[in-house]
């Protein structure tokens, strides 16, 4: 007999493999690299027009200086990417000396370097010879003020990606633990309804739930695509075809071409199908048609979700109370979170009828 691993076991082992937390910026980020070659050349330009002693700078000074704060910018940020993890598992205090040394190094290193370079070819860059000390120890000083500044802009940004990427997670857990409990108890009471007058229906609702679930477990771990999402909401429609029947009917509006490989994160289409369900094609004796569209208009994804509702039923408020307004409010969070303010939702509820529409750009 196979021995079983404890529970306990498992999620300490997993807890163990966790790695460890990187708090230092990730300049390996584009749009972070960005943002440093777009800094260091503004400190340029705002050189140029403070020159510091000399009375104006010529466009073969300026490029000097652009062609050496950006060598100096991409380096230190290629190093930093590089010493992300070593300067993470430091101490805070230590590593966050050492990442602001890097800066520092780097541009004492290539000033020193042009020095070199210029005084052997003999190239008249514009770089004072006649006191190279001063020219090495003033490029350092002014890389670690720029390096101090853009370290700690870099470390807050880095700070509240994670902490929102950490509230999508727990959005996510909780949709998973309201999925897991709501839908079960339903689809095994069917299927066992199922068992002896059709066990080729019981065993595709089977299949169909199993793969529902694996879904709603790995929702946080991996991405989705578009057609992937419309193949869970499809199986997650065939269980509940089961348990309501004819009550339950089913109008899809596909209009190809579609970007059926986009990706998405998992379990945003299918929560929408079960709220229509439970807030509105349950709740009404004779049911209803779910109407679900999928189209593309230029760049931008619409998908809408409606369903007729109870009249007199105040869905509106339902959406930011109830676990209807939850599982919306998780998916609307984690739209944002992946696409910015270019994702939004909109839901509108007019004379027994309620409509969720996802716009997603392409």
């Amino acid at each position: 007999m196979a021995r079983r691993t404890p529970v306990r076991a498992l999620s300490d082992t997993r807890a163990m493999r966790a790695p460890p937390r990187l708090w230092v910026p990730d300049f390996c980020r584009l749009s972070t690299l960005f943002a440093v070659v777009v800094g260091a050349e503004l400190v340029v330009v705002i050189l140029g027009f403070a020159p510091l002693g000399r009375e104006r700078w010529d466009p073969y000074a300026f490029g000097t200086a652009s062609l050496f704060a950006q060598w100096s910018a991409l380096v230190s940020a290629i190093l930093l990417c590089k010493l992300r993890i070593a300067l993470s598992q430091l101490p805070p205090v230590l590593g966050a000396l050492l990442a602001w040394s890097v800066p520092v190094g780097v541009a004492a290193f290539g000033a020193w370097l042009l020095l070199r370079i210029d005084l052997g070819l003999g190239l008249l860059l514009g770089v004072p010879n006649a006191d190279p000390v001063r020219f090495v120890v003033r490029c350092a000083a002014l890389a670690g003020l720029i390096g101090a500044a853009a370290l700690r802009y870099a470390y807050v940004q880095e700070q509240w990606r994670q902490q929102v990427s950490a509230q999508a997670k727990a959005e996510v857990d909780a949709l998973q633990a309201r999925i897991r409990p709501h839908f079960l108890f339903n689809s095994m009471n069917t299927i066992a309804s199922l068992v002896r007058s059709d066990p080729a229906k019981a065993e595709r609702a089977v299949e169909d739930l199993s793969d529902l679930f694996r879904a709603a477990l790995g929702a946080g771990e991996r991405d989705s695509t578009l057609a992937e999402e419309v193949e869970l909401v499809e199986r997650f429609l065939a269980i509940e075809a089961l348990r309501l029947g004819d009550r339950l009917q089913l109008r899809w509006q596909r209009e190809e071409p579609l970007p059926w490989d986009l990706r998405l994160p998992r379990l945003v289409l299918q929560p929408l199908v079960e709220n229509a369900i439970i807030h509105g094609i349950a709740r009404l004796a004779e049911g209803g048609i779910i109407d679900i569209g999928l189209r593309a208009e230029g760049k931008k994804l619409h998908v809408t979700v409606g369903n007729p509702c109870p009249p007199n039923d105040s869905m509106p408020s339902d959406t930011h109370g109830n676990s209807n307004g939850h599982a919306q409010q998780s998916i609307e969070h984690r739209l944002r979170y992946r696409f910015g303010s270019a994702a939004r939702m909109v839901t509108r509820h007019d004379a027994g009828y309620y409509a969720c529409e996802l716009v997603l750009p392409v």
